[in-house]
């Protein structure tokens, strides 16, 4: 895939709810988002941004118009192809980690990889504690994911979304559970994903400051896209 190609691209998306009345949610979306970019969507609660990444994460299927990831079309497939595409392409990191805390470190991470079967579990045990050093946790490999910091679980939680080598990650408010200087922590890691390893990330966030230091900025406004800013 060159690199001029788009690693993300949105055509014509529109959403509508129909719970209690029908209400229009997303109108007519299109959007591009370069490989080794780095992009937040931002906007007022009720905007629409969470309900456009439900969309671009496959996750809602419901919608008008096209989405495709790293050259595949994606709308009209069906659920277990588009969940095993999900597991390949696309890394999530959440507000909140959602480790499994009876777990340690390194079996957290290495679990989508083992979903994915392409490698043997010794393979997949070595990935996970290169992607660990990457972030710099790799000395807690086998410390249950519930004796760490807030920081530290979500340091884990990208180093989990990493494992399969995504075309792109989703983070849904990835710092709104961290004080300032653990969110300043998850930016620089994000930062550097993207500058050294070209890395795509998507981020939706209320954090201005967050925004603010990203690639572009998307704001959007009663489920439009109101304008980008670099």
């Amino acid at each position: 895939m060159s690199g001029d190609s788009p690693v993300l691209k949105v055509t014509g998306v529109t959403k509508y709810f129909y719970e209690p009345v029908k209400f229009q949610v997303l109108r007519n979306i299109n959007l591009d988002v370069k490989r080794g970019e780095f992009l937040s969507l931002v906007g007022k609660s009720g905007c629409g941004k969470s309900t456009l990444m439900y969309v671009l994460s496959t996750m809602d299927t419901d919608y008008e118009g096209e989405l495709e990831i790293a050259g595949e079309k994606l709308t009209g497939q069906k659920q277990n192809e588009l969940a095993a595409f999900r597991n390949q392409h696309i890394g999530f990191v959440f507000q909140f980690h959602y480790l499994l805390p009876e777990f340690t470190v390194l079996q957290n991470v290495m679990i989508p990889a083992q979903k994915l079967g392409r490698y043997t579990n010794e393979e997949i045990e070595q990935r996970a504690i290169d992607k660990l050093a990457l972030l710099g946790m790799q000395e807690h490999v086998q410390k249950r994911t519930s004796k760490l910091s807030g920081g530290q679980q979500q340091r884990v939680a990208i180093a989990r979304a990493l494992i399969n080598d995504p075309d792109i990650i989703m983070g849904d408010e990835p710092t709104g559970n961290l004080d300032s200087y653990n969110a300043g922590l998850v930016f620089d890691i994000f930062r550097e994903l993207t500058s050294v390893y070209h890395q795509s990330i998507i981020a939706v966030t209320h954090d201005n400051e967050f925004a603010r230091r990203t690639d572009r900025v998307v704001e959007m406004s009663d489920g439009q896209i109101m304008g980008a800013k670099k």
